[in-house]
């Protein structure tokens, strides 16, 4: 308000005598007097067609654009003004929010009450062409509520959308101005204020290393919580839309009546209708003492459906629906089921059962994990909406096992134990243990749902970062998962997971490995026997050397036995921006046999002949093409991150190796390096798993032998991390 005043002043000081039929009209933040601390002016100069007006313009806009505010600016009389609005709903929806500065009052006031009126007019066929621009600008920007550096006004749920649904109350089209919005409304302008004192200009996205100075100058504990608030009221935002655009298309259509003239109802559940295109409690409900399951039942009926509940059934439901017993009614658990079950219907259902709290009656752990961010790039959404996610993409599983309504839970609450202290997967297991007996599982299925959490990152893990041939990695799976149910379960969960984290976190490659592992892992359970490693290829062990076979993602070479050839192709490969993603070394009968499984690092596959090429030369020993790597590695080592690197032995975990794992800042040809370093330290590769997180790799590295001397690991270790750098 304060900053809105001095504008308005100063804007009135920079015409000295302003002549009849002339108006200066602020819209946007200055209408609406929520000026952010460095936001632009949107102004319109209104006259009635007085001469002179182009020096009124030139004394108003020239003394802006020299104090380097930004200006959105335009000269119109009323009926200009009303036929621009006519035909671009952006300026429909500018008018709305016009506001009297200085000059001629009444001809503001005109244009106010014209503006007004024709929208009211308007509003329902003007909304149609609005969506389509609403949808274009969410999928440029992105959902505020899932992203760690969103746009504050134009991602999906920020401030841009508050103005449509204030002009969707303005056209009488619903209620959208609730007190749950305007809250929301008020807590992201404060946050854009508090960003744009913070930087010092105007910027709407809130980047990392603004949050902790825009968190603590709001009040809050820390960046978290500021995504977190964030996040909720972004969420409540567009909540608030989806009714207000659903309203519009029901005005549109017209609502169905029957022949006695009242809204058709049809049942489609128990104690649930469907009422004008929305879900509402049968009369019967409403007027008999409500089961605790009744919530639950309309959620998994409207989730099956595909049809919205109704805002005041939602009200009643959570005002009167009383507490859940512990542990569930039978008809509670199954309406969850079916909800969790529901495929398309789930999200949306779950995310209007939150917004009217709901969830927190069914699940008190909820609040802790609502909205709360996952900073790993990977991951697509605050950890509550991956679990609703996650659900959903279980569903595509779920008629290949044995108890599809376990897979659901246990997608459900397979992170529950993020955002408390430890390894979410070992302290989040006693957590989902307990809600799945709260919501009245029996003992058996509560173990397995427990084995579930507890083991959801084993497939993905094992299969990415061990060696599938060997027989100790099989039996120590075999071990930890006990039944081809709860492997099948695994699987199940594993590829929901992935799905549900982002398309970052799957893959062609790693679907196979992991289909791969369950079929071996599947075979030993089932008959006790350990399948036998797979025989080398016959093309390689044949024939003159070197024989170089390029196809599709695989790179396989064998020359003749010598060290540092795993190191060579590793070069050549990061030499043509091939990604590595596993390597395998072996000897058979005096020959070198490297293995690679490869993608393009930048989406454009490289010249097979120029790699062919370069891959005889490096492993026949061509000195050009080793000064050409090492040029490379230097270059691609002294840009990579400087985060600290980390090694991780594991003894035991396969038949005649030990197992060096690094944890390391992703960079091109790191492989080699690192692959270079084992081999200067006397250290055999005979297999290296290539695990890429976001900007993080975990590769595991078998180093023939036993390694039993400390001092030997520590050179080992040593030079590992001075590769990695």
């Amino acid at each position: 308000m304060e900053r809105a005043a001095a504008l308005d002043m100063w804007l009135r000081s920079l015409v000295s005598a302003w002549p009849p039929g002339v108006a200066l009209v602020a819209f946007g933040g200055l209408g609406r007097l929520q000026c952010a601390p460095h936001s632009d002016l949107d102004l319109i100069l209104l006259h009635t067609g007085v001469p002179g007006i182009d020096k009124v313009a030139s004394s108003l806009w020239y003394p802006i654009w020299d104090s380097r505010i930004g200006l959105d600016h335009s000269v119109r009389t009323i009926p200009e003004a009303l036929s621009v609005a006519h035909d671009d709903v952006k300026v429909s929806l500018s008018l709305l929010d016009a506001r009297h500065v200085t000059g001629d009052r009444d001809l503001t006031q005109q244009l106010v009450e014209a503006a007004a009126e024709q929208w009211r007019r308007t509003a329902v066929r003007q909304l149609a062409r609005l969506r389509e621009i609403t949808l274009s600008r969410w999928k440029a920007h992105g959902e505020l509520a899932f992203l760690l550096e969103g746009d504050l006004k134009e991602a999906a749920g920020g401030l841009r959308d508050v103005g449509i649904l204030r002009a969707i109350a303005q056209g009488g089209l619903a209620d959208t101005m609730r007190p749950a919005v305007r809250a929301a409304h008020l807590r992201l302008l404060d946050t854009r204020d508090a960003l744009h004192a913070s930087v010092g200009r105007r910027v709407d996205r809130l980047v990392a290393q603004e949050r902790a100075t825009v968190a603590r100058m709001l009040g809050l504990d820390d960046g978290d919580a500021l995504l977190r608030r964030v996040a909720s009221d972004a969420r409540t935002v567009t909540h608030a839309l989806d009714d207000g655009w659903r309203m519009a298309d029901r005005l549109r259509s017209g609502r169905r009546r029957g022949a006695d003239g009242k809204p058709q109802r049809r049942p489609v559940a128990r104690d649930v209708v469907e009422q004008d295109g929305e879900l509402v409690l049968a009369r019967a409900a409403i007027g008999a003492r409500p089961d605790p399951s009744l919530s639950l039942r309309v959620a998994a009926a409207a989730a099956v459906t595909q049809l919205p509940i109704a805002r005041a059934t939602c009200e009643w439901l959570a005002a009167y629906c009383p507490p859940l017993p512990a542990p569930w009614p039978p008809e509670a658990r199954d309406a969850l089921i079916t909800l969790l079950g529901a495929g398309m219907g789930l999200v949306p259902t779950w995310e209007t059962c939150d917004r009217y709290g709901l969830v927190d009656a069914w699940l008190p752990e909820w609040t802790r994990m609502r909205s709360l961010p996952q900073h790993n790039p990977v991951h697509r959404f605050t950890l509550d909406r991956h679990l609703v996610q996650a659900a959903y993409e279980a569903t595509a599983f779920t008629r290949e096992v044995g108890r599809p309504d376990l897979l659901l839970v246990g997608a459900f609450l397979h992170d529950v134990g993020k955002g408390l202290p430890g390894d979410h997967s070992i302290v989040g297991a006693p957590v989902a243990a307990a809600v799945a007996q709260r919501i009245g599982l029996p003992p058996q299925d509560v173990a397995v749902i427990e084995k579930l959490v507890r083991l959801h990152l084993l497939l993905p893990e094992v299969a990415t970062r061990r060696d599938l041939s060997d027989p100790v990695t099989i039996r120590r799976v075999a071990d930890a998962v006990g039944d081809t149910t709860t492997l099948s379960l695994l699987h199940g969960l594993a590829r929901a997971d992935a799905q549900a984290t982002g398309p970052a976190a799957w893959s062609d490659w790693k679907g196979r490995l992991i289909a791969d592992l369950v079929r071996r892992v599947h075979i030993a359970l089932d008959t006790g026997v350990l399948p036998a490693p797979p025989k080398p290829d016959p093309a390689l062990v044949a024939g003159p050397l070197p024989v170089v076979h390029l196809d599709g993602e695989r790179v396989a070479v064998a020359a003749a036995d010598r060290r540092g050839l795993l190191a060579a192709v590793a070069g050549c490969l990061a030499l043509h921006r091939l990604e590595v993603l596993t390597a395998d070394a072996s000897t058979v009968d005096g020959r070198s046999l490297v293995e690679f499984r490869v993608r393009p690092r930048y989406g454009t596959p490289p010249d097979s002949l120029a790699l062919a090429s370069d891959l005889r030369r490096a492993v026949s020993g061509d000195v050009s093409v080793t000064q050409r790597l090492r040029g490379r590695a230097l270059a691609a080592r002294s840009s990579a991150s400087a985060a600290a690197s980390r090694v991780v032995w594991h003894r035991e975990a396969a038949t005649d190796a030990v197992i060096l794992e690094l944890r390391a800042a992703d960079a091109p040809g790191l492989l080699y390096r690192v692959t270079s370093a084992l081999d200067e330290a006397g250290a055999q590769v005979r297999a290296a798993r290539i695990s890429t997180l976001g900007t993080d790799v975990v590769d595991a590295f078998y180093l023939v032998g036993g390694w039993a001397e400390e001092a030997e690991r520590d050179k080992i270790e040593a030079a590992v991390l001075g590769a990695a750098g």
